[in-house]
């Protein structure tokens, strides 16, 4: 399994920011990327229950407006807002816990079209968002960009034990580092402080590669 690891960190941009979630203060995970389709095509990579298996996981539900939704062995929800081709909404409940995620596009010219990915969480629930910093659902989240860009790219769907495989190898850890480095930048440029962020993203990739003393990071994505 071939795959430009630097291509990909680099197509990302990454934004940690504050927020307002229903009056409650809260943070905000943003990343975003383009990619080399059109926003139609793009939406319904991203929407319909048969492709989406094809980059990501397979999906269970009501997926229209007002609809649940069930990640196999990840997340499930309510589709809270939908305006194809360019947003929707939806809960993310998983561990316990409930997110919020915002999934915006916009057409950047003929053929290109920019993806931009809010997870918003409650600062008062995020117990672990300390421990882990934005890297516990950022990582996650970069590895789910980087599967959906070689969707679009060769139109095919991935192969789950290659996938898995190549997480656990020298290249998929150095994705997983460099994303981790690069979401403890864009903390610390949210006005995190940078130690607290350094020690933070250095638990969060330890528990993403095993490689260290850190439990699972169980808010997780992708």
């Amino acid at each position: 399994m071939q795959i430009d690891v630097t291509r990909h960190i680099r197509a990302i941009s990454r934004v940690v920011a504050d927020r307002l979630h229903e009056g409650r203060p809260a943070r905000a995970v943003i990343a975003s990327r383009s990619y080399s389709t059109t926003i139609d095509d793009l939406w319904e990579a991203i929407t319909s229950a048969e492709r989406i298996p094809r980059w990501f996981l397979p999906i269970t539900g009501d997926l229209r407006l007002g609809g649940r939704y069930q990640l196999h062995g990840n997340a499930g929800g309510t589709i809270t807002a939908c305006e194809p081709p360019r947003r929707f909404e939806v809960t993310w409940e998983f561990g316990g816990e409930t997110t919020w995620l915002t999934v915006r596009l916009a057409e950047v010219s003929s053929g290109e079209t920019r993806l931009e990915l809010e997870h918003v969480a409650i600062l008062e629930d995020l117990s672990k968002y300390g421990q882990f910093g934005p890297g516990a659902v950022g990582i996650g989240w970069d590895l789910t960009l980087m599967g959906l860009g070689e969707h679009l790219a060769s139109g095919t769907a991935a192969d789950p034990a290659q996938a898995m495989a190549w997480m656990g190898s020298a290249d998929g850890k150095s994705f997983m580092r460099s994303s981790s480095d690069d979401w403890c930048r864009a903390a610390i440029a949210g006005g995190a402080e940078p130690g607290a962020a350094q020690a933070a993203a250095a638990r969060c990739i330890a528990a993403y590669t095993g490689e260290g003393d850190a439990a699972p990071a169980e808010t997780a994505a992708g």
